[in-house]
This record gives C-alpha cells, sequence and structure tokens, in this order.
C-alpha cells in the first residue's frame, strides 16, 4: 500500500478539508501532506501544523533549489507547493500521503505521481452556495470571499482532468462517497 497518494482539490469552500479530516479519522495508514504556502497564517494556524509557512522570497529560493514536487504561484507573491521532504518523510514512514491542495496543484500531482494516486475534484452544487460557504467560515474579508468566488468558477473547468468528481451537496452522502472512492483506490 506505500507509494501510493490520494488527491482531494476544490474550489475554496467546497468542503475538501472536511473530507480530507473524515478520511484522515477512518485511516490511520493515511497521512497528511502539509502544504507550504507564502500566505501568512490564518486563525489559529500553526506553522507546521495545517502549512509550511515561508516569505515569498524564501519560497522562490525553494524553488530554485528545486525542493518542490509542485508549486503554484496562485495570486501574485501568494504561492502554495508540496515540499519533496514532506513526500519523502511520509513514505519513509510507510504511510499512504493524501493531499489537500488547490485544483491546479492537483492536476500537477496526478502528472507527477499517475497511477500511484487517485486525484478527487471535489465540487460544491453552485457558485452562490460555495460564496455562501465561504462568508459563513468567517476567515476572509468580503473582497477576498469575491475574489475566491471568481478563482471557482474557472477552477470548476478543471474537473474532467480528475479521476473522479464529488458533489458535495449533502455532507454525509459526499463523506460516504469519498470513502469509498479511497477504500477502493487502497485495496486494488
Amino acid at each position: 500500500m506505500s507509494n501510493k497518494v490520494l488527491i482531494f482539490s476544490a474550489p475554496s469552500g467546497s468542503g475538501k478539508s472536511t473530507i480530507v479530516n473524515h478520511i484522515l479519522g477512518l485511516h490511520p495508514e493515511i497521512e497528511f501532506s502539509v502544504s507550504a504556502t507564502s500566505r501568512l497564517p490564518r486563525g489559529e494556524e500553526k506553522d507546521g501544523v495545517e502549512y509550511f509557512f515561508y516569505s515569498a522570497d524564501i519560497f522562490r529560493l525553494l524553488v530554485r533549489d528545486d525542493k518542490f514536487v509542485e508549486y503554484e504561484e496562485v495570486y501574485p507573491d501568494r504561492f502554495y507547493g508540496t515540499l519533496k521532504a514532506e513526500v519523502n518523510r511520509i513514505w519513509a514512514r510507510g504511510h499512504v500521503i493524501i493531499f489537500d491542495v488547490d485544483v491546479k496543484g492537483g492536476v500537477n500531482l496526478k502528472k507527477y505521481f499517475g497511477d500511484q494516486a487517485l486525484s478527487v475534484f471535489i465540487q460544491a452544487p453552485s457558485v452562490e452556495v460555495l460564496r455562501e460557504r465561504l462568508v459563513k467560515r468567517g476567515t476572509d474579508s468580503a473582497e477576498d470571499i469575491e475574489k475566491r468566488v471568481a478563482k471557482a468558477a474557472e477552477e470548476m473547468t478543471y474537473a474532467p482532468k480528475f479521476d473522479k468528481v464529488l458533489v458535495n451537496d449533502d455532507l454525509a452522502t459526499a463523506l460516504a462517497e469519498a470513502e469509498a472512492m479511497v477504500d477502493t483506490f487502497l485495496s486494488a
């Protein structure tokens, strides 16, 4: 089972982190890959737990030194990426890696890992529902929410590039469908 990866991608507010955390709670052999970012921590986020937080300049140095499996400049000076050291750390423990990444990162990870990966695109039922979820989350400014909603509309066009598409309309149903996808992939 080692050297397998699970990739969950979605526009902000689609329920990706909720689904990933649910899968992690069911499978002790699956380990979360902590991504790197150049954005500032939100709320109670801690370095090395939710993300590895770097300045944009340090992030660029890590890119230059080929330290990433993949990375993306999502907004100007706002980078996200997967560190090679994080992949190696998890595989060295004999665990399956689970990624919670943006849509372009998910496409890039699938290209990199190929058949070792199951890529799942999680989609909110509509852009309006997505906006409501982001507002309720209460972690972003109104301006950031509108940026995320505009980006989400574009990101939804990436769904066909994933192995599976999961519409998160009803959370209990989405969790059950995600469990089934993961179980099938891990038992193959």
